[in-house]
């Protein structure tokens, strides 16, 4: 006779709450444990690219981390939750031109957006924040003209602004219709437009290190930052990984070539799955540009894969509900197609 152990009611308790509260850890193993049995050599890649890209975004992280940990210890979310209240269409404008020079990677500004989210700050104007930063940033401007020209730097720029102002509008049209109440997934800070911060305000206490409570706070702040950032990041650059593995650029060249409206298109729904990165992707749409792609459908590509990035992405599935993601992929997507059109008609006209 077969004895079929069945777990006990405890165990599987243990492992419910074990996948509920850490799947997102569970899910980086399996991923690395099935490539260690069927392509050992890519398991390896895979836990030297993360690692690597873990320790090359880190002063980004730290610095983020910091922040949201100070800002929470000694009460001074209050004030920036109150510096973005009132005037919203200036609060968009703010976000969009903060996102676009803003030195920060998508990676390094979940913190600050979190935070941000958290003390109540409207969605209207992270949203324009989040849709401008990873396209732009002081760094990307230099490497794009010097890789593409001065023009297309210019331009990118614009886009960057352009998109967060858009994003951030529609947003705003769409609270003062009921949506978005409360951004944040479960667990995930207090958010909405009238979070306890606002509602309940403390004063603020700078040397925070005085106080035995607020030192604790700083710490219980730092840390579970830090746990949620290495969980999301690890699986996101596992996936990053696995996607420049198996996508080679010379698939991505063949699909963007051409010219015409319809380059535009495809660049604008190709960039969302097969972009490699901001720095990565500018020799490629360089040379097809040499080669006669339209330089509408290059920044097309551009846009839609720095908003639609593995990191950038994740960080906002991450942080905000399904309805705030579905939202953010489709602005980033009409954006991202606007800009290579606009960059195309002016091109021609220039």
């Amino acid at each position: 006779m077969t004895d079929t152990t069945f777990p006990t009611p405890g165990l599987r308790s243990t492992l419910r709450h074990l996948w509920q509260d850490q799947r997102v850890w569970l899910a980086s193993t399996l991923i690395l444990a099935a490539l260690a049995v069927f392509d050992a050599s890519q398991a390896a890649d895979s836990a030297l690219f993360a690692g690597t890209a873990l320790l090359n975004t880190a002063p980004f992280l730290i610095l983020s981390i910091a922040i949201a940990a100070w800002s929470n210890a000694t009460g001074a979310d209050n004030l920036i939750a109150k510096a973005f209240t009132g005037a919203p269409l200036l609060m968009i404008g703010l976000g969009a031109l903060a996102g676009g020079i803003s030195p920060f990677c998508s990676c390094g500004v979940i913190p600050l957006i979190a935070a941000l989210l958290a003390m109540g700050v409207p969605l209207s104007a992270v949203m324009a924040f989040w849709l401008a930063s990873p396209i732009m940033d002081p760094s990307m401007f230099v490497l794009t003209a010097g890789v593409l020209d001065l023009e297309f730097a210019v331009a990118k720029t614009l886009a960057a602004l352009g998109l967060g102002v858009f994003g951030g509008t529609v947003v705003h049209l769409m609270m003062k219709s009921g949506a978005f109440a409360d951004p944040l997934r479960d667990g995930i800070g207090n958010g909405g437009c009238g979070g306890a911060k606002i509602r309940a305000p403390k004063p603020v206490v700078w040397r925070f290190w005085a106080d035995p409570d607020r030192r604790a706070k700083f710490g219980k702040t730092a840390l579970t930052t830090t746990l949620f950032l290495a969980k999301w990041l690890t699986l996101a650059f596992i996936l990053e990984s696995l996607m420049l593995a198996w996508i080679p650029a010379e698939t991505v060249a063949a699909v963007l070539g051409g010219e015409g409206l319809m380059p535009i298109v495809i660049a604008t729904l190709v960039g969302v799955p097969a972009y490699l990165n901001g720095y990565a992707a500018l020799p490629l749409v360089g040379g097809l540009i040499e080669q006669g792609m339209a330089p509408g459908a290059g920044m097309a590509f551009l846009v839609a894969g720095g908003v639609t990035s593995i990191p950038a992405a994740m960080s906002v599935w991450a942080l905000a509900r399904p309805q705030v993601f579905a939202v953010y992929i489709g602005l980033s997507l009409i954006g991202a197609f606007a800009s290579g059109l606009l960059f195309q008609l002016w091109t021609q006209v220039a």
